[in-house]
């Protein structure tokens, strides 16, 4: 338990063990963080505890006893963890220990524990946005089609064994099979028909560990970047693959891009699922929304 010294940072580090280096890391973290002078207790949550349950559950009648949360894991545990962060209105700093780490690389963080750590106890807290679908709030991107179906595919095992290749390799027996379907898009007072392959919402600027929402795309810019994939054949996704890893895939004439505060409707003929930073978590219909400055980040500046 943490000594009471109010002019010591205090953090509660919560650690995924499911996260592809989360395991056996949590020793590891808090004594990083502690030679920083942090004061750190730590949280592995069991038996399948939710992470915004157990965060919350922590942190309940302890009012003070904490000025920020650390957050150990990849994106799928920092999108698990929002629910949390919002209720508990404090600061958070993230060790990137997933398989993408996404926001992290969105934010400029270290991918190494050192690094990362460093942040959290120099720099200086700033504003990130949420991005919101029917309900469900997420840091880096929500898609409809090849990406949701990707997402349903990869296995949480598969992950932690080939890391990002996992995408590679599932998305590569994915492809063939990808077919359009039609959809209708409204946003701004304007709403179109469209056959797409892909429409994917961003807060953030990376997803999909190594995908690029916008090149210019950040995650406190006010802005949800959207894209529409609207090409006919299933091949013209490998000679778009170099554009969307740089985000310049609004350049090409089969691809929908454009910037709005939102919100933004997709209406499909089907229910078709919605992937949010790598989880499925709503259907279509769908309505996307921003929440600008919804939460700090330790991070360098912008």
């Amino acid at each position: 338990m943490m000594t009471a010294n109010p002019q010591t940072p205090r953090a509660l580090l919560l650690l995924n063990p499911s996260a592809r280096n989360g395991a056996g890391m949590a020793e590891a973290a808090a004594q990083a963080l502690q030679r920083t002078g942090i004061e750190t207790e730590t949280l592995v949550p069991e038996g399948g505890t939710p992470c915004a349950e157990a965060i919350l559950g922590r942190l309940r009648g302890r009012e003070g006893a904490f000025d920020r949360i650390v957050l150990g894991g990849g994106d799928g545990t920092l999108n698990a963890a929002i629910p949390a962060l919002r209720t508990a209105g404090l600061p958070f700093g993230i060790l990137p220990l997933g398989t993408a780490n996404d926001l992290a690389r969105s934010l400029g963080i270290p991918a190494d524990l050192e690094g990362a750590v460093a942040i959290i106890a120099t720099a200086a807290p700033r504003p990130l946005d949420l991005g919101e679908v029917n309900g469900h709030c997420y840091f880096n991107v929500a898609s409809v089609g090849f990406s949701a179906e990707l997402a349903a595919e990869l296995t949480a095992s598969a992950k932690r064994r080939f890391g990002r290749l996992g995408y590679a390799v599932a998305a590569l027996g994915l492809l063939r099979r990808a077919r359009p379907f039609t959809a209708t898009l409204t946003h701004d007072g304007k709403t179109r028909r469209i056959r797409t392959i892909q429409v994917s919402v961003g807060n953030g600027r990376h997803y999909g560990g190594g995908m690029t929402v916008a090149e210019d795309a950040r995650p406190d810019d006010g802005q949800l970047d959207v894209y529409s994939l609207e090409v006919a054949e299933w091949w013209r996704l490998l000679a778009l693959l170099p554009w969307l890893r740089r985000g310049t895939q609004g350049r090409w004439q089969e691809v929908r891009a454009f910037r709005t505060p939102g919100p933004v409707a997709l209406h499909t003929r089907r229910r078709r699922p919605v992937n949010t930073d790598g989880e499925l978590t709503a259907e279509t219909p769908a309505v996307f929304r921003l929440h600008p400055a919804a939460l700090r980040v330790f991070a360098p500046p912008a």
